[in-house]
């Protein structure tokens, strides 16, 4: 059985392994802790990711994991995650802490109770070290809001940490956590995944309940692209974390009854691995085809058969998934910052640069404002279309697996994605799609930023993706702890 480094890699192991040290009273829950407490303290001003922090009632939550530790007859009994420190994005209702999402008008609102997945993990043994940041409303790939500022990357503060768990993102990709509970409706867990090296799981629709998320969705189709997921350092954690927070709360009514597999019945040998070709109108950067390539051959070595697949109609996917949000939503984004309190914002007064609301949140008024005087009939189109896609995206992929770029560029340097909706395509698809998908970390480029490539398996097969997984990091290192601060 391994041992555990230092203290001061502590930082480094996964939540699993350092469950298991806890039990075995190898370290204890306190330093553990500490330890990501001061890497967080530490990496701080470089990120900016931990919005809201509750470090001393971390402390006393650890203290009392320790005793229940020593007091107990048989520690393998203890839950999963007894000990490990983990994170929440705000968005999701963490008792006593803010659920603003970055809109200003609402930053005095604090939560009564955990939300379903949060109270999931509290109950698995984890200690919330805290919330972290997102984009305005959750609404973009970059995290800035006027509540918390500006989330900066885990390997340059010059670069986005995407989003919109972006805060997430930043803090599990410097080693401030083992576990953060992040969301995704067209690649809000996926995108900070990769932008910051880690691993980041959207499960299939109706597995995770979405009940304490602010703002959240309202109706049926857009409830199944919206979903809560893992964003973890290490790939063994994605599958525990999974089933701990997977199952019906009672309250979401979108929720199914679903059995998981076990990636431990997958074999790589035999499966079909495809790579998909022709899939947008942005060219991926060769570095990242390279990438990719290089986790088709390492799949290849362990015995999976690799081909290419065309999906041109992924080509038009951004226009069905964009019609999906406009028209089934429930709400209008200009209507729900009037709810929440923000004065409304005419077109005028969306170009200004000055005020409450960020510039992502203002084109996307300035948008949503346009979009209203297009014809309802080519959304209803769009909407009629998005179950024939569905249907191709899994018939295509079938019990393999679809290996698909995570964003056409490494991270992008702040402001560049802005007002450019068609970035989210290669994300979108599986949100559109239905399908489970898996972020996974493949090093670092020449500048070290990280490299990545999403794992899409078919519909309910999530335990296929994290297997993929798995293999990936077993054979090309997963996640490289960035470096300190100079």
């Amino acid at each position: 059985m391994a041992i555990l480094a230092p203290s001061a890699n502590l930082t480094e192991h996964s939540a699993t392994e350092l469950a298991r040290a806890i039990r075995s009273r190898e370290t204890s829950s306190r330093d553990v802790v500490e330890a990501h407490i001061e890497r967080l303290e530490r990496m701080h001003a470089r990120i900016n990711a931990v919005v809201v922090d509750r470090y001393d009632a971390a402390r006393a939550d650890a203290d009392a994991a320790d005793a229940r530790v020593a007091a107990a007859t048989d520690p393998d009994e203890l839950p999963p995650f007894h000990g490990v420190p983990c994170t929440i994005k705000e968005s999701i209702a963490t008792a006593g802490m803010p659920n603003c999402a970055g809109l200003v008008s609402r930053h005095a609102y604090r939560c009564s109770e955990n939300a379903p997945t949060v109270q999931r993990m509290v109950d698995a043994g984890a200690i919330p070290l805290g919330v972290t940041n997102t984009p305005e409303l959750c609404l973009w790939i970059e995290t800035e809001n006027r509540q918390y500022g500006r989330t900066n990357n885990a390997y340059s503060a010059k670069r986005t940490a995407g989003g919109s768990s972006g805060g997430e993102g930043a803090v599990v990709g410097v080693g401030g956590s083992p576990l953060g509970l992040g969301a995704d409706i067209g690649g809000s867990i996926r995108i900070p995944a990769f932008f910051n090296g880690v691993f980041g799981l959207k499960p299939s629709p109706g597995v995770v309940p979405s009940t304490g998320q602010f703002p959240t969705t309202n109706t049926e189709v857009a409830a199944k692209m919206l979903t809560i997921g893992p964003i973890v350092r290490r790939a063994e954690d994605l599958w525990p974390m999974l089933k701990v927070i997977a199952g019906p709360d009672g309250i979401d009514p979108y929720m199914r009854d679903v059995e998981l597999g076990d990636p431990a019945d997958v074999s790589i040998a035999g499966m079909k691995v495809l790579l998909s070709e022709n899939t947008s109108y942005i060219n991926v950067s060769r570095e990242l085809r390279a990438a990719r390539m290089r986790a088709a051959e390492a799949l290849e070595r362990a015995g999976a058969i690799v081909e290419t697949t065309s999906l041109k109609s992924m080509k038009k996917a951004m226009e069905l998934y964009l019609a999906v949000l406009k028209l089934e939503a429930g709400v209008s984004v200009a209507d729900l910052i009037v709810a929440e309190g923000s004065a409304a914002v005419g077109l005028r007064a969306g170009l200004k640069r000055k005020g409450p609301h960020t510039r992502a949140l203002r084109l996307l008024l300035m948008s949503e404002w346009l979009t209203g005087k297009m014809p309802q009939g080519r959304f209803r189109k769009a909407i009629a279309a998005r179950q024939a896609f569905a249907d191709e995206v899994a018939g295509v992929i079938g019990d393999g697996v679809l290996l698909h770029p995570t964003h056409p560029r490494v991270a992008p340097r702040h402001g560049q994605t802005v007002g450019k909706p068609w970035l989210l395509t290669t994300t979108a698809v599986f949100n559109l799609a239905g399908t489970p998908v898996a972020q996974v970390p493949l090093g670092l480029n020449a500048q070290g930023l990280p490299l990545g490539v999403q794992v899409a398996a078919g519909p309910d097969r999530d335990h296929v993706a994290v297997a993929v997984a798995l293999e990936l990091e077993r054979a090309l290192g997963g996640w490289v702890a960035p470096s300190d601060p100079s």
